[in-house]
This record gives structure tokens, sequence and C-alpha cells, in this order.
């Protein structure tokens, strides 16, 4: 055999090799990221499998508060800031601020019928008008009621459902929010939420595996407390009958 054949066949051999070894790296490259995605879904907060975004309804409000659109989010957040600010920091009052509102809106048209009486134009019939439409006081007021109703009837359910672990988590819930309520206005607490509301979930969505990790952590730790609680306190509070016994 000549020797350029033998050379060329070495050479041949060694690119095969290559790429047969390059090949074996690129498949368990992707199967060890196939894995490390799989073990990451199974270990979503509370088993979730769908993104945030879906689960704060998909739409114009979930855009809002993952911050889909920064120049809508930013606006909404300045103006809670603003609010709070007037109400809370320069110590004005809701009254005050209607009646300026309303003062400085009949100055505004006041000026503008006036100006064109003496310009002797035909824009003072072109006056803007304020109407509010009642479908939007109807709507208000039925999603108000659907919500205090639904959570009047949580509360109830968990009440008489008899389950005690349920009922003492919803009232040290409603102890600590009490207590919070105590340290601050009712104004500082929505505001808080809507704070909390805009800025929790985008962290969450940008650290979501370290933030399931850790809670996972504190879970484990409560759920280890509880477990000596309950054996040590609540498993000797004696339970009231399922029912009473039949007559033979």
């Amino acid at each position: 055999m000549p020797e350029g054949k033998t050379v060329e066949n070495i050479l041949n051999g060694l690119e095969e090799f290559a790429e047969n070894v390059s090949k074996k790296k690129s498949v368990s490259f992707f199967e060890e990221e196939k894995a490390k995605s799989v073990t990451s879904q199974l270990n979503r907060l509370f088993g979730r499998q769908k993104s945030i975004h879906h689960l704060m309804g998909g739409g114009k409000s979930a855009d809002v508060l993952l911050w889909r659109n920064k120049t809508i989010s930013a606006s909404v957040l300045t103006g809670a800031t603003a609010v709070w600010i007037l109400f809370e920091w320069l110590n004005y009052h809701f009254m005050t601020l209607v009646c300026f509102a309303l003062a400085l809106g009949m100055l505004v048209q006041f000026v503008w019928c006036n100006a064109s009486g003496f310009l002797k134009s035909s824009s003072s019939s072109k006056v803007p008008r304020l109407v509010l439409p009642k479908e939007l006081f109807i709507n208000i007021g039925n999603s108000v009621g659907e919500e205090v109703n639904r959570a009047l009837e949580s509360l109830q359910g968990v009440s008489c459902e008899g389950n005690l672990k349920q009922f003492i988590v919803v009232v040290a819930s409603l102890w600590v929010a009490a207590v919070i309520g105590s340290w601050c206005n009712f104004l500082t607490v929505m505001y808080v939420g809507f704070v909390a509301a805009h800025t929790l979930p985008v962290l969450y969505e940008r650290y979501e595996d370290q933030v399931d990790s850790f809670v996972y952590k504190v879970l484990d730790q409560l759920q280890h407390r509880y477990q000596k609680l309950d054996a040590g306190v609540l498993s000797r509070i004696p339970k009231g009958r399922q029912g009473g016994k039949k007559d033979e």
C-alpha cells in the first residue's frame, strides 16, 4: 500500500473519532440539561406547572404587574406613590383634594366659556363635559360585593369545617394583620400591598429557582415544628363526637 494512502486513512480515522467524541459530549450535555429542566419543573413551588404570567390571569393586569410594559408599570406605581405622599406625608384629606379638583375644573370651564365669548367664536358649545357612565359604578359595586361575599364564605367555611390546623392558621393570619394595622393606617397598608404586588411577582419570576429552594426549606422547618406542636399539645385536645351511637 502506498505511503500517501496510509497517511490519508490515518487522518480520516482521527477525524471520525473526533466527530464521535463530540457527538457523545453534545448528547450527554443535552441529556443533562433536560434532566435539570425536569428536576426544576418538579421542584416548582406548590407543584405548579404554569408560568407566573398565566397564574396571574395572563391579561393586561398581569402585564402591568410583571413589567411587560415598563412605561405603564412605572406610571401606575408612580401615581400610587404620589397619592400616598399627598395623603400620608403632606396630610391632605380626600375631601380637600376632591374640592380642589372640582374648583380647578370649574375655573378652567369658566375661563374657556368667557374667553370664547370675548373672542366672538362659536366654540363655547364645544366645552368638554365630564360624564361618568352608570355601568362603571354598577360594575364596581358588583365586583366589590362578589369579593366580599367570597371572603365571608371562605371564613365561614373554615370556621364550620372543623379543620383545626386550617382554623389556627387563619386566626393567626388575622391576628398578624391586626397587629400590622395597629402600626400604620389603612392607606399605608394598601400602599405597601400595592408596591408588593408590583415588585414581588417580577422578582420571583426572575429568581424563581432560588426562591423555590428557600421556601421549601422554610416549609420543611415549619412542618417539623408543627409536628412537635401536634404531638405535644394539639393531639391531646379532645375532639367532639362526629356522630351519636346507633341504637341496636
